[in-house]
């Protein structure tokens, strides 16, 4: 194993760069970024740089001298177009070829767009530092998506003393990952600021004026922010060999083909703790699939690891701070262990088949909800551990 191309020079990407150094390849070792900027992180940008508490460079994820020392070839600002898995390279789109010897894939994701010209959506430091520089006192704004993206800039647009509308297809926001109730919940702190948050509305198109519903109805604003989800880019494999469906297919152990392995947001793996494959697109599995990938890649076939984690995520809405583990979409039932939803202040968890599959906490100290990690790890049973929380409430 001489020669490593990882492509994708975010969180997972640079994970798996230090993992691979950390872990003793001292072979040539190449890490292939499409935007120019060096790698830096993402879940401020619709938090502390939308709301001007940050400026760009605090979002590195390290500093120059830290990549130096990581001595690595460099290319930032060309995207990768082809893989040829015989051949063992990777075109780039400057014309160049780079050969590799083991691959590591972390190309993340684009955001889906809607018909129309003019909407902003947020995915980059640009696409952040766009938007922010036309919210304000007296904007306008409309959020199409009332996912936790969505929620979120919303929340800071609403800060700012923009107006904000959210239009959202579902019934209840995120009903479909955190239960009917808790959504319900999350989307009373919108109404009760004064953002307008419409549900069961279907937007087809980006406007001059703002967005036309299905209706025929136009929805004017001055800004249109579009968060109604991600592809993953997978595109330039296309012809390739690989497996690829809604992510890079992956086994247990991160593996898409012999020495190309993937992580991050890109990679659909099979998920030995949860007996299912998933995708994933929180910070937190990006670097820890970044640094399992480099590890099962160095690694003798028969020393591998399944990467089995327990998904992480974190939100910050208003005054709310969210955090959750586990796999929460597909649940069977939830139920609220402690606290009350009506005060925004709670523990929820959540079953799947007879287990526990996930928990959700709502304006509570992390070890409220740190403690129901372990329940998901051990898959404890849910009858038994609903008995046992009421028992010590």
């Amino acid at each position: 194993m001489n020669r490593i191309v990882v492509v994708g020079a975010s969180a997972a990407g640079l994970a798996a760069a230090e993992t691979l150094r950390r872990e003793g390849h001292t072979g040539p070792l190449t890490l292939v970024g499409d935007e120019p900027l060096a790698p830096y992180d993402r879940p401020p940008l619709s938090k502390q740089l939308l709301s001007g508490e940050w400026q760009p460079e605090r979002l590195d994820l390290r500093t120059p001298a830290d990549l130096t020392a990581l001595g690595l070839d460099l290319r930032l600002g060309v995207r990768a177009t082809g893989l040829e898995l015989t051949g063992r390279t990777v075109r780039l789109a400057d014309g160049s070829t780079v050969p590799y010897d083991g691959l590591i894939l972390a190309t993340g994701v684009r955001p889906r767009r809607l018909p129309g010209e003019g909407a902003h959506v947020l995915r980059t430091l640009d696409d952040a530092l766009t938007l922010r520089d036309r919210l304000g006192p007296g904007r306008r704004l409309v959020v199409v998506g009332a996912g936790f993206l969505g929620a979120e800039a919303a929340a800071v647009a609403w800060r700012l003393g923009a107006e904000v509308v959210v239009l959202e297809p579902a019934p209840v926001p995120l009903a479909h990952a955190v239960g009917t109730e808790v959504g319900q919940v999350l989307s009373q702190a919108h109404l009760e600021r004064g953002v307008r948050l419409r549900c069961g509305v279907t937007v087809t198109e980006v406007t001059e004026d703002g967005v036309r519903l299905a209706s025929g109805e136009v929805v004017e604003a001055d800004e249109v922010l579009v968060a109604i989800g991600s592809l993953p880019n997978t595109e330039w494999l296309d012809g390739s060999g690989l497996a690829v469906g809604d992510g890079v297919i992956c086994d247990e152990y991160c593996e898409a083909a012999p020495n190309v392995y993937a992580a991050g947001d890109v990679a659909r793996w099979y998920n030995p703790l949860f007996g299912t494959s998933m995708r994933i697109e929180h910070r937190t599995n990006a670097a820890e699939q970044g640094m399992a990938a480099a590890r099962n890649l160095l690694a003798p076939e028969e020393a591998r690891k399944p990467f089995a984690p327990v998904p992480y995520f974190w939100s910050d809405q208003y005054d709310m701070k969210i955090q959750a583990y586990g796999f929460l979409r597909g649940h069977d039932e939830v139920a609220v262990v402690e606290g009350d939803l009506a005060e925004r202040r709670f523990v929820a968890v959540y079953r799947a088949g007879d287990r526990v599959s996930g928990a959700l906490a709502v304006g509570v100290p992390p070890k409220a909800i740190r403690r129901w990690r372990q329940s998901i790890v051990t898959g404890a049973a849910w009858s038994e551990t609903l008995r046992s929380a009421q028992q010590s409430a």
